[in-house]
């Protein structure tokens, strides 16, 4: 086995399609499907049953699957290491992100200074949800990931660097505004403006009302907590924040925060990565700088109590 063929192979079984997976390795349809058939011919078994629209893993590619992933990251552990060989100003950091606060105020600083210490790093950021970030980890396509915690998954690591409680959030206006605290019946009623699932903290609230059995009407799911923050400062809406992050605009009087009555939700976030990965020495230093980053944070949030 070659892994140009194990790198063709697990395109196509993640991307369902010859086509796609193609694509993602940036060769023709051609030139994939005569690895895979020299993989098969190697193997002495199918591992893909063709169908007019997608490709599907026959029982002898289920097994692979795992192997091949497992047999890959071991390949880019190993350049990594050598790659350090080259130099200390090299390196490859490939982050994802699930905060969009996070990727605007401190990741900016955060990689400026990692270009300091390596300035020809390869360095590239996605973001998207805590589930997908996990999802890139375990395939080997990012490095590390500034999550919602826990992740529930053993073979991820996970560092914890910011934690909060969750508060509802209301427009100053708001007929509730002089109350203390909210029932999870009481914010059920309301038009809730929620974060998109796929993050921990979204599910933390649902099982928060799924357990008090009641059905919350939302009316938003945002991608952004900037972006909730905003639509229930102009009263479209209750939404929930951390109560730390939402200080400045509770001091202004641009909102009011709730406790809700009942629950207790912990927000934490924190780095990711691949249990028992190459943890290279510019990833050492990114996940220092951000500790770094989010105990000047805490500093910032606590003086403008």
């Amino acid at each position: 086995m070659e892994i140009r063929q194990l790198k063709a192979f697990l395109a196509i079984a993640e991307t369902k399609t010859f086509t796609a997976g193609a694509r993602r390795v940036n060769i023709t349809q051609a030139a994939i499907s005569m690895q895979i058939r020299q993989l098969e011919e190697e193997v002495g078994l199918p591992l893909f049953t063709r169908t007019p629209r997608r490709v599907i893993l026959t029982e002898a590619g289920e097994h692979l699957l795992q192997r091949a992933r497992r047999i890959l990251r071991e390949h880019d552990s190993a350049l990594a290491e050598i790659a350090e060989v080259a130099g200390a100003e090299h390196g490859r950091l490939r982050v994802g992100t699930a905060s969009g606060t996070f990727a605007m105020n401190q990741l900016p600083l955060i990689l400026d200074r990692v270009r300091e210490s390596f300035p020809k790093a390869e360095i590239r950021v996605v973001s998207g949800t805590s589930e997908r970030l996990v999802d890139l980890l375990m395939h080997g396509e990012i490095d590390m990931a500034f999550v919602s915690l826990p992740v529930e998954n053993l073979n991820i690591t996970t560092e914890s660097l910011f934690s909060d409680e969750l508060v509802a959030i209301g427009h100053p206006r708001h007929p509730l505004a002089k109350e203390k605290f909210l029932s999870a019946a009481t914010l059920a009623g309301e038009d809730l403006i929620l974060g998109e699932r796929g993050g921990n903290t979204r599910r933390m609230i649902d099982e928060f009302f799924n357990s008090a059995n009641v059905r919350p009407n939302i009316i938003m799911e945002l991608s952004r907590q900037e972006a909730v923050n905003r639509m229930v400062e102009h009263n479209l809406g209750i939404g929930m924040a951390g109560v730390k992050s939402v200080a400045p605009e509770i001091r202004e009087g641009r909102l009011v925060s709730w406790m809700i009555e009942g629950a207790e939700i912990k927000w934490e976030q924190g780095l990711a990565r691949l249990r028992g990965g190459h943890f290279s020495p510019i990833g050492k230093e990114f996940a220092r700088l951000c500790k770094e980053s989010f105990v000047e944070r805490e500093k910032e949030l606590r003086a403008k109590r």
